[in-house]
């Protein structure tokens, strides 16, 4: 009979990590006596960061005695005290390679079921001392895994556990969490993986994902390669269309980008939307003159000309659904919309088309009317700024279809404007894509923020390495082998970087490689996608340059 041994709470806290500050609930002590279990947490019991652990999903987090002795003989440790790996419940029993996802359990007066194997970070191996823990939980199939509470109720250590229901399809945690961090997955298996319905939104999402991959593009050509300039087309007082001739170049999604570098010490990367119709013998970008690399292509760029590219890429395209399609733009933010409406345009499509501009200028505003009136479901809705009609608000947004998808290009201001707005008239969050050319936002879970800098070059003494460009970003600068990863790299230099596990296990700072080499000082455990690295495990082996 499997046993409940340790009841373990413990309040989210500020604690010091690597010259920064981390709020977490991870530190955990064991109490005596019976606590409350509610929906969200058990009495006395918090998680600092709610973005990846906690709530209704995850309101319990489980780990196993078996697992604790598993570790002290693999670590070499005595010092594994019950609730040192920041559950809630020590156990007896329940060992991941037989718990399945949607079992329920009975303890105490409480009743619990299974959504989701542990969420692999950085903070378990912070509290440990060992930050190769995440990658560790992973590769020997210990991650433990979580408890949503379907009766509340008091427990106490010392209870027996029972179960009363075992989960659809029987999949246990260490296969779900295997299926979505090793290689070698079946398409089977994430079948019937989104089909688990106590499986977390979120994993079941990631699976979805992972299902849609075999449609995914691989970049056209590895690194910069020369296009020619057939035409230059001013189309405003600021904004100026290049076209570039090219032969056997993949066709872009529609809404892709081009990454241009063009001459200086050292040269300069921008990206731009493609914006017309997506071809494979010629590329258009629409830009307008607002800096360095803008001003350089709209004075010193004549037709004949060669500029260095890098091949189209980007997330934010035109998907292949037939409900109806909602696109938003602003200013400039019109290009990538652009190459969507042409698209549209070109296959004759019978979707219901909706298009929201806010403009000064007017640029581009007749040529998307002249797609939209051969679309058979166009609509249109241009708002002047400089003439007083007014901009596009919630009330514009009213009646369209709840099931549409949205394309929402602009400023970051005006796309989080849109975004609350497209929720508010009744789309699906999950179906609001946005594009944002500037630096990303960051993804640092639990690390507390101080006053944001801008980027800037790494702190002295210079690198002699290999130059590391982030392109996004506008830096660039020579590796220096005081840095262990190109993502610490990135955050001396205060270039916004995504991660989590900081091991190679999630993914989460997968960056597009735009050209150079990179070297694995920790092998992931699952190799990244063609054109991209992992940025905690890698180190430069060429001149590199980033999407970041």
């Amino acid at each position: 009979m499997a046993r409940l041994l340790s009841l373990n709470v413990g309040m989210p806290q500020d604690v010091p990590w690597q010259g920064r500050t981390v709020h977490t609930g991870i530190f955990k002590q064991p109490v005596d006596g019976p606590r409350f279990v509610r929906r969200l947490n058990i009495d006395g019991d918090g998680q600092g960061d709610l973005g990846g652990h906690g709530g209704e999903i995850r309101a319990v987090l489980v780990y196993q005695r078996e697992s604790y002795d598993f570790w002290r003989h693999h670590l070499g440790r005595d010092d594994l005290e019950y609730g040192r790996f920041g559950e809630n419940f020590t156990v007896d029993g329940l060992p991941d390679d037989e718990v399945h996802i949607g079992d329920r359990y009975r303890i105490g007066e409480a009743e619990f079921e299974v959504t989701q194997p542990r969420v692999t970070c950085f903070r378990l191996g912070m509290r440990l001392g060992e930050p190769r823990m995440p990658a560790l939980l992973v590769a020997h199939r210990r991650p433990g895994f979580y408890f949503r509470v379907i009766t509340e109720g008091a427990v106490q250590a010392g209870d027996e556990i029972v179960r009363t229901r075992v989960g659809q399809h029987r999949m246990t945690v260490a296969a779900i969490d295997t299926l979505l961090y090793l290689p070698g997955r079946e398409v089977s298996e994430l079948r019937k993986a989104v089909d688990i319905p106590a499986l977390s939104p979120g994993w079941r999402t990631s699976f979805r994902e992972l299902l849609g991959a075999g449609v995914s593009r691989s970049p056209g050509w590895t690194g910069f390669r020369p296009l020619r300039v057939s035409r230059i087309v001013p189309e405003s007082a600021t904004e100026t269309s290049f076209h570039f001739s090219l032969e056997d170049a993949p066709v872009p999604l529609p809404g892709q980008y081009l990454t241009l570098r063009i001459p200086g010490n050292p040269p300069l990367v921008r990206n731009y939307s493609l914006s017309g119709v997506p071809s494979g013998n010629e590329y258009r970008i629409s830009v307008k003159r607002e800096g360095v690399v803008s001003t350089y292509l709209h004075t010193r760029l004549r037709v004949g000309d060669s500029v260095e590219v890098a091949a189209p890429r980007g997330s934010f395209v035109l998907g292949e659904d037939t409900v109806p399609v909602v696109l938003l733009s602003a200013g400039v933010g019109v290009t990538p919309v652009l190459a969507m409406l042409h698209s549209l345009a070109a296959a004759g499509s019978s979707r219901e088309v909706w298009w929201f501009h806010s403009t000064r200028s007017g640029s581009f505003t007749a040529e998307a009317h002249e797609l939209l009136a051969g679309l058979a479901h166009g609509h249109e809705q241009v708002f002047h700024t400089g003439g007083g009609s007014g901009r596009i608000d919630r009330a514009a947004l009213a009646g369209l279809p709840s099931d549409a998808v949205a394309y929402v290009c602009g400023p970051s201001a005006f796309m989080d404007v849109m975004r609350s707005a497209l929720v508010d008239v009744g789309l699906d969050e999950g179906h609001i894509h946005t594009e944002l050319f500037g630096s990303l936002s960051a993804i640092n879970p639990g690390v507390v923020r101080g006053g944001s800098r801008p980027p800037h070059q790494p702190p002295e003494p210079a690198g002699t390495g290999p130059r590391v460009t982030f392109a996004r970003s506008g830096i660039s600068a020579p590796w220096s082998e005081r840095y262990s990863s190109v993502l610490e790299f990135a955050e001396a230099c205060d270039v916004p970087a995504r991660w989590s596990c900081r091991t190679g296990v999630c993914h989460t700072c997968q960056t597009p490689v735009l050209s150079g080499d990179v070297r694995n000082r920790l092998e992931p455990l699952e190799s990244p996608d063609p054109g991209t690295a992992l940025i905690c495990c890698a180190q430069p082996e060429t001149d590199l340059v980033l999407d970041l």
